[in-house]
């Protein structure tokens, strides 16, 4: 089936695919789209009253080796809208590297099927509001894999902040991510043999293959934002969740020339300042330390400390701290939220347009490195204020065959 017969075919789709009716206890039948280390992480991690029955990856080995770690027993095709035409499939887990992540979740709504999509949730900010507008017009759900959205402790300090626990708010500090670099090329070298190349390349350039591209693809920006979109992805969300700004993003971003390396700082309407400028590997990576009126607060995952102690009186059961810790790089429970949400039809905990607006602030942040200069952002418009050249930055121009979908 070429790509343009699955675009016709997912068009139609919600009309096409009948949908199984699904009482409360019935089990949610699920595909994965990739099946790497995260992917894997999912897998066991996947919550009682949901099974995996596919599997897709364009490595076929790597799924076949997944399967049977597992002994499982799952169908597994070589591409992913193979599994988008099972009629048995409620929804999949999208665990692809950062550049084929959109796609496969577009083509996932548009084909009737629900989405937990891993983090970071887009590699720029043109195709994430694609993403937001198919789900919307498909009426699916789709979560993002940002996990501390679900954590009682953070929902707890992201709440006292944003209903003034703090006083009038100062600034903020996060951690200092840093981005990807412009690739260079690397030597080429024999693709493995079952490893559909050209699928892993998707949208973006043409290149030969070489293992450190295919296995470090993170560091470079066709692929990925680096750990400004990877670690940053929760740290710029707790910073967006805490200030009530979900739907809605900064207005002014600039380099901190008396910070060291990449340092950005960036401004909201309501005059609230953020400075990324703490080692990113410091003490409060995936949070931020929040400064107001009346103290402060260091949001960490499932943690967070006050100046004065105590501020907080009232925590989470112990149970359900204790949960978190003992799940502290997991997303069993996030993933909850995601079956759960699929049954009752609301929106999840971290719905698409807020994964995109979090994820839209790493990219601003990097694309303001790029260019080392102050940039005025309008986030109702999604664009910069009278700046082409960095407007050029928002989108990319897909390879032949791998456009995003209007």
């Amino acid at each position: 089936m070429t790509r343009r017969m699955f675009g016709t075919l997912a068009a139609a789709a919600p009309l096409l695919l009948s949908r199984r009716a699904r009482g409360a206890n019935d089990r949610v039948r699920v595909g994965v789209i990739g099946v790497g280390n995260r992917a894997g992480l999912l897998i066991d991690q996947l919550p009682d009253g949901a099974e995996i029955v596919a599997v897709a990856d364009c490595y076929r080995k790597r799924a076949e080796d997944a399967m049977a770690k597992r002994k499982a027993s799952w169908r597994i095709y070589d591409d992913h809208r193979q599994l988008l035409e099972q009629k048995d499939i409620d929804g999949v887990i999208v665990a692809t590297p950062d550049h084929g992540r959109v796609l496969c979740a577009i083509h996932a709504v548009q084909a009737g099927k629900d989405v937990y999509a891993e983090k970071p949730l887009t590699t720029y900010i043109s195709e994430g509001r694609a993403l937001v507008r198919a789900v919307r017009k498909y009426n699916r759900i789709l979560q993002v894999g940002s996990q501390q959205r679900s954590m009682a402790m953070n929902q707890l300090a992201c709440g006292f902040v944003r209903n003034g626990g703090l006083g009038k708010l100062w600034f903020v500090r996060g951690c200092d991510y840093p981005g990807p670099q412009r690739y260079t090329g690397l030597p080429q070298e024999d693709i493995p043999a079952g490893l559909n190349w050209d699928t892993w390349l998707g949208q973006t350039e043409m290149r030969p293959y070489n293992t450190d591209l295919y296995r470090h693809w993170m560091r470079w920006w066709d692929y990925s934002g680096g750990e400004m979109t990877n670690w940053g992805a929760h740290g710029i969300d707790q910073v967006q969740m805490a200030l009530g700004m979900d739907t809605t993003g900064p207005v002014e971003f600039w380099p901190l020339a008396d910070a060291a390396g990449g340092a950005v700082g960036f401004r909201y309407a309501n005059g609230v300042t953020v400075r990324l400028e703490l080692p990113e590997k410091g003490v409060i990576q995936g949070g931020a330390i929040f400064i107001g009126d009346k103290g402060r607060i260091e949001i960490t995952r499932n943690d967070f400390q006050t100046e004065p102690p105590k501020m907080i009186k009232e925590l989470p059961p112990p149970e359900e701290v204790e949960k978190w810790n003992r799940a502290q790089w997991q997303a069993k429970y996030h993933m909850q939220n995601w079956l759960d949400c699929m049954r009752s039809r609301q929106k999840p905990l971290a719905d698409v347009e807020i994964g995109h607006r979090s994820i839209s602030v790493c990219h601003l942040v990097n694309i303001t490195r790029e260019l080392n200069r102050k940039l005025q952002w309008a986030p109702e418009a999604e664009r910069f204020v009278n700046d082409a050249e960095a407007d050029k930055l928002l989108t990319r121009t897909p390879r032949k065959g791998w456009e995003i979908p209007a």
